[in-house]
């Protein structure tokens, strides 16, 4: 399984021609605590960039981009009722959405772990 990021602080776990994408430890911990969050249904297709969820905290609402082209397989039935997953696992158990990759060349635009790690060094 290979790790991705983008510029927005999503990331991507993808296995075959499937990915798992949520956001940062570090985007959450810039959104503090999660109190809402909403996933996109199953079936819906996305374009690379697109709005596909949406997360709010205490201190801001925000987007998460499809960091990929492809359809939803699922939104992560847990946040709707733990959407505090988001701050305590960001990067396991509080995952958005699984989506079938439609092109995987996209994923050469994505950062690999040890880029992003310099990318928010610089922040």
């Amino acid at each position: 399984m290979s790790r991705y990021f983008t510029e927005d602080h999503e990331w991507i776990d993808v296995d075959g021609d499937t990915g798992t994408v949520g956001i940062s430890d570090y985007a959450q911990s810039q959104l503090g605590d999660i109190v809402f969050v909403e996933v996109p249904d199953a079936g819906r297709a996305l374009g690379k960039g697109d709005e596909a969820a949406v997360v709010e905290s205490v201190k801001a609402a925000s987007d998460v981009y499809s960091p990929v082209s492809g359809n939803v397989l699922e939104g992560n039935p847990a946040l709707t009722d733990e959407p505090a997953l988001v701050n305590s696992d960001p990067e396991g158990e509080g995952w958005f959405f699984k989506i079938t990759l439609s092109d995987a060349s996209e994923l050469d635009a994505l950062m690999d772990e040890t880029a992003y790690a310099a990318f928010v060094a610089k922040l």
